[in-house]
């Protein structure tokens, strides 16, 4: 079995889709870029369940970090690829556009849309000589929809969606897939400065979803059993659209 890389894999999504991809038999690198020991946790839990997992630490917003840890990667692991990619890496920093900072606009850009290109193009190369692999971009309602607050946001998710559905004609021959998952409101880290009890009256469900709930699609989406599914962006978001 050859390995999953989830980029943002130390907590959240990204540790829910760790652990569903694992116990599929997947050996999982868990990327992180700053927090060790949310990682370290993530990696084991993966191994108390009996799975394998190893860590990464890079920056996927930096080009140069990027490619440095995969070719070292590659020169340690010479008989495996990664087969499953989940660009799931993002950051939020949430303003009304009047008074976004060039900060605020660039940094969301470069860890969700620069993030993805860096990493993707990175991996895909032997996804094509192997004539195998699945890449699933972890996107958002907010990248279907339009938040308010959330341009810069926004805008990055959207744009992946866009090379999502690009990227799979490119590569659909080699039998790579490349499909999107948007989630909607998800009960994370991330989404902990919301007002839950507000925002989850306006989910058609009631509620915020759960991250596993998240990782049983990507589970699917890197399954055979999803092998004619590409250029797809499939929500879970309880109905709020």
């Amino acid at each position: 079995m050859n390995y999953a890389l989830v980029t943002g894999g130390s907590r959240g999504i990204g540790r829910a889709i760790c652990l569903e991809l694992a116990s599929k038999g997947h050996p999982v690198i868990i990327n992180y870029a700053s927090n060790e020991a949310a990682a370290v946790e993530t990696q084991h839990l993966i191994e108390e369940a009996g799975g394998k997992a190893e860590l990464l630490r890079f920056d996927v917003a930096d080009a140069d970090a990027v490619d440095t840890a995969l070719e070292e990667w590659d020169k340690l692991h010479p008989d495996n690829y990664i087969e499953v990619l989940v660009n799931n890496a993002g950051i939020r920093s949430d303003a009304m556009m009047i008074f976004m900072q060039n900060e605020q606009w660039s940094k969301v850009l470069d860890t969700s849309l620069n993030g993805f290109f860096y990493v993707t193009r990175r991996v895909l190369k032997k996804m094509l000589i192997n004539r195998n692999g699945r890449i699933i971009n972890i996107v958002s309602l907010s990248g279907l929809k339009g938040l308010p607050g959330q341009t810069n946001y926004s805008a990055a998710k959207a744009a992946v969606i866009g090379a999502t559905k690009a990227l799979a004609q490119e590569v659909a021959a080699r039998k790579v897939t490349v499909n999107a998952v948007a989630p909607g409101y998800i009960s994370t880290d991330m989404t902990r400065d919301l007002n839950e009890d507000e925002l989850k009256k306006n989910v058609p469900l009631g509620r915020f979803g759960k991250p596993e709930e998240v990782a049983a699609l990507v589970g699917f989406l890197a399954s055979d059993a999803a092998a004619y599914i590409t250029g797809e962006v499939v929500s879970i978001n309880g109905g709020l659209y």
